[in-house]
């Protein structure tokens, strides 16, 4: 007769390995199909703060707000692995120094990485699951596919996830027909959606989004960026 033990380590080995298998079917196929629900998003609507989200492909997002979140999040986008190291670092070293004032540097990789299969925290062992996350969505999805996933998945407003939800509440439009304004708004509200408002227009978004007009413009001649935001 098999021991106790014996018998809950071997079930346990079975639940890894069907949750294993079962992570990675699901990553293969947000390849091709977009997410019907994320962990943010539930807990947005169990907390009364609404869910309001409508999928679109990244042919009906504008050009214009696809360039705005590159140049406002993550401007080397085109060309790292998924992580920035340097920005990484400079992130630290700031924090060590303000520690009361927490300085991020996750790429948009690795927001699409937490906000797609994870949960919002600063633990150390969500941080080890988002880098496996990062690393196998680069490998499988490409970065056409993570940019598009990233805008029909990120809160850009209390309870509105997605550029088509975003611009239709914010702006009475499709995301296709965004403006170059229109889009750096957005983008300036992403690193906190909820306190960095467009309308009311908070004090921060219009600071930021004329940078963001202007870093727009920087970028708009780089071939990578161009190849990516077509």
């Amino acid at each position: 007769m098999a021991h106790p033990l014996s018998k809950a380590w071997s079930w346990t080995k079975r639940i890894l390995l069907f949750l294993i298998i079962s992570q990675f079917i699901y990553l293969v196929a947000l390849k091709w199909i977009y997410p019907p629900l994320t962990i943010t998003q539930l807990s947005s609507f169990l907390s009364g703060e609404g869910m309001s989200r409508d999928h679109v492909g990244g042919a009906n997002i504008s050009r214009n707000l696809k360039l705005a979140v590159v140049a406002s999040e993550d401007q080397l986008f085109p060309d790292h692995n998924g992580f920035d190291f340097k920005s990484i670092q400079r992130a630290m070293a700031y924090n060590k120094k303000k520690p009361g004032r927490i300085r991020g540097a996750s790429t948009i990789s690795q927001q699409v990485a937490k906000n797609v299969f994870l949960w919002q925290g600063r633990s150390w062992f969500r941080k080890a699951l988002e880098v496996y996350f990062t690393f196998m969505i680069e490998l499988v999805w490409g970065k056409g596919r993570i940019l598009e996933i990233y805008l029909d998945v990120a809160e850009m407003g209390k309870g509105v996830f997605g550029a088509e939800a975003a611009a239709q509440q914010l702006f009475h439009k499709s995301a296709r027909n965004l403006t170059i304004s229109e889009s750096a708004m957005i983008a300036a509200s992403l690193p906190n959606p909820r306190a960095y408002t467009v309308k009311p227009m908070s004090r921060y978004v219009s600071v930021k989004y004329p940078w963001i007009i202007r870093q727009m413009s920087n970028l708009s001649d780089d071939p990578d960026v161009l190849a990516l935001i077509k």
